[in-house]
């Protein structure tokens, strides 16, 4: 069966995905959402929105919601053993560049139940759980998806555009044939989350907080009622003895000692990618998000970056679907977002994680000086925390303009 819908069709429900339906149903383009799992996506991977990111979020009342539920961290360090805390940044100091001088915490499935209730409190809401996109087939007039059913069939959902945001193994992508290029790094990530307070343990921390170690750098982020630990695994490892119950009280002693073994609520291992898409859009349908591109999670930038590719793309969809400007417009996605995942995206997460690692006397020295003379300046800490809040990298996005 072929059904024929004046709409925009968007696979994921995830933060991208309902991102983008989110905010085409604002500027009135009636969207449908595919969603492959039978209920919203619960990973845990994201948990940290951006200043700029907020802004966007608002007028869904989805910024107010993440701050009542999440934690707000004005602030973040960087620190190493032998001198503690190196750097302290307050993003109070782009408090006339946001309406939001500040990150929340908060785990990012949680932004989908909010959206999702947005959509439906809206009316008319067409988002489809169990429906997966196989395959899709277009013309200079729509975008057909086949989609796999909940009991088992295909149904072809022509739409005039397509957007594809469900994730790095997007289908969408790969039926794009759209090269994914990059690497993956050697050592996986691993994520233990745990109840202890190390805010007691450790008073002067941060919500969130970069140790770097020349043997193992590790990350503390404070979620509601739980602590994130983030480690870097050896390649050798396997997964069982990434996994032993003594392998990971190691880790978390390393971060920090203390006499009774840890509580652990959870853990997670994955591999850490940076790849960007060669391209954004083949004619009718486009790729954002984690389908676009992919980084390490150092300096939170991925879903992020993803929420704005949604609405950078969602804006210029309205904009044509209104006849306020021709197709070409659509084309200025990709060169917006595209120099961003590379220029702002990758190259800072990638740099994140090289400071973190750093090995030599002289690249530790490096680091400690560049973070000194950054905080020791108020025009550099502005500027350096317009990049890391993402501000700048929508601001370099908007001048692009063919």
């Amino acid at each position: 069966m072929v059904t024929r819908a004046e709409r925009v069709l968007i696979a994921g429900a995830g933060p991208v995905g309902l991102s983008a339906a989110a905010y085409l149903t604002r500027r009135g383009v009636p969207v449908t959402v595919f969603e492959a799992e039978g209920s919203l996506p619960e990973n845990l991977r994201a948990s940290t929105f951006h200043p700029p990111t907020l802004d966007m979020l608002a007028p869904f009342g989805a910024s107010k919601r993440l701050i009542e539920m999440g934690l707000v961290a004005p602030k973040f360090q960087f620190r190493d053993r032998a001198h503690g805390c190196l750097a302290e940044f307050d993003f109070a100091v782009l408090a006339d560049d946001t309406a939001h001088p500040f990150r929340v915490q908060c785990e990012q499935f949680k932004l989908n139940h909010l959206l999702h209730d947005w959509l439906l409190a809206q009316g008319g809401a067409d988002v489809r759980f169990g429906h997966a996109i196989t395959a899709l087939r277009q013309n200079g007039d729509g975008v057909t998806a086949l989609v796999e059913t909940p009991d088992g069939g295909t149904e072809a959902v022509t739409g005039r555009w397509l957007i594809g945001a469900e994730g790095a193994n997007s289908v969408v992508r790969q039926a794009l044939d759209i090269p994914f290029e990059g690497f993956t790094w050697d050592e996986r990530f691993l994520v233990v989350s745990t109840p202890y307070p190390f805010e007691t343990a450790m008073p002067d921390l941060t919500l969130v907080n970069y140790f770097a170690d020349p043997a193992q750098w590790f990350f503390l982020l404070q979620v509601p009622g739980l602590w994130r630990a983030m480690f870097p695994t050896r390649p050798e490892e396997t997964e069982d003895e990434i996994f032993d119950p003594g392998r990971i009280e190691a880790r978390l002693q390393w971060a920090h000692a203390k006499a009774e073994p840890y509580e652990t609520a959870h853990t997670t291992l994955y591999r850490v990618h940076q790849r960007v898409a060669e391209r954004y859009r083949t004619g009718r349908a486009f790729i954002a998000g984690d389908a676009a591109h992919i980084n390490n999670p150092l300096g939170g930038m991925g879903m992020n970056g993803g929420i704005h590719d949604a609405f950078n793309l969602g804006d210029k969809l309205a904009a044509v679907w209104h006849g306020e400007a021709d197709d070409g417009l659509l084309d200025l996605y990709e060169t917006q977002r595209r120099p961003i995942a590379l220029d702002y995206v990758n190259s800072h997460t990638i740099r994140n994680k090289q400071n973190l690692e750093a090995t030599t006397p002289a690249a530790q020295q490096a680091f400690r000086d560049f973070l000194a003379e950054v905080s020791s300046h108020p025009q550099k800490t502005h500027d350096y925390l317009l990049r890391t809040s993402m501000i700048a990298s929508l601001r370099a996005a908007a001048k692009i303009t063919a």
